[in-house]
């Protein structure tokens, strides 16, 4: 009896992992904050593995995956281009030798703002009032550049570009504001071909997301009876990279047809029904 109890709380547990892996995977490549409508949810359903940072770190690494699956071919492209540059010198290979660069450079920002005031940003993590101002922030920055066009291509990115593009990013490390949805932003600001300015933002996020997961290795290998808990992060975990890939081309196909504004409408309500009700 004891152990049927025990298994039925067990499917429970997973089914909880794995619906709130779906929720990362929909809401990661899309502008209207992964880390905002979790912590929604939390206050919600009071779901307390929102309080294990080892979700976060698993369902983080199942969209890393989704991302590197449909960026696989550029991805490949960029990196075997970055070197034969280094050997060759040829012009050819010229162009994605400088992308990687910039890639680069336009994590920089986010990255020793992370580093200098990660303490901050735990401690505004749990605010979900600011998750409500942060999302109304994300609605009014998305309407102002539904309707921008942008001219620059790939090879027309500047260094000067890819810097304040990495500073856009810095915003998102607060709860409410999307990652692609600051970095797309900054890059229509910057006058980024659309296209352009999306497949930048994922290229943005795959360092990021790098590095959020091999800082996280070391807590979730010493995780108290992580063993419980492996097969539901599992299942999270596939359950993001699903999810995340499929959200993305919808993503990249609403970019396309310049539907934007459908998002800023979106992050305006849900932000104002979180300030005035949670």
């Amino acid at each position: 009896m004891i152990g049927g109890i025990e298994k039925q709380m067990n499917i429970i547990k997973i089914l909880q992992y794995v619906f709130l892996g779906v929720i990362q995977g929909f809401t990661e490549p899309i502008p209207i904050s992964s880390s905002g409508h979790l912590l929604i949810l939390k206050k919600l359903f009071n779901f307390k593995m929102l309080n294990d940072i080892n979700f976060e770190i698993v369902a983080n690494f199942g969209s890393f995956i989704a991302i590197c699956f449909l960026y696989r071919k550029e991805i490949v492209k960029i990196i075997s281009d970055f070197f034969k540059f280094i050997k060759t010198k040829k012009d050819d290979y010229k162009e994605n030798y400088k992308y990687a660069w910039l890639i680069v450079l336009g994590t920089i920002p986010a990255g020793i703002f992370g580093l200098l005031f990660k303490d901050t940003i735990d401690t505004l993590s749990n605010n979900v009032k600011l998750v409500g101002l942060a999302l109304l922030i994300t609605a009014l920055a998305l309407f102002l550049i539904k309707d921008a066009k942008g001219k620059k291509d790939k090879n027309e990115i500047s260094i000067i570009d890819s810097i304040i593009i990495g500073i856009f990013q810095i915003a998102a490390l607060f709860p409410g504001i999307s990652r692609s949805g600051a970095t797309i932003v900054g890059a229509m600001n910057r006058d980024l071909k659309k296209n352009v300015a999306v497949n930048y933002s994922f290229m943005l996020y795959l360092p990021i997301s790098l590095a959020t997961m091999i800082l996280g290795i070391k807590d979730l290998i010493n995780t108290v009876n992580i063993s419980n808990l492996i097969v539901a992060y599992i299942f999270a975990m596939i359950a993001s990279a699903i999810v995340t890939y499929f959200s993305a081309k919808w993503f990249i196909n609403i970019i396309k047809k310049g539907k934007l504004g459908y998002f800023s409408i979106y992050c305006l309500i849900v932000g104002i029904l979180v300030i005035l009700f949670l």
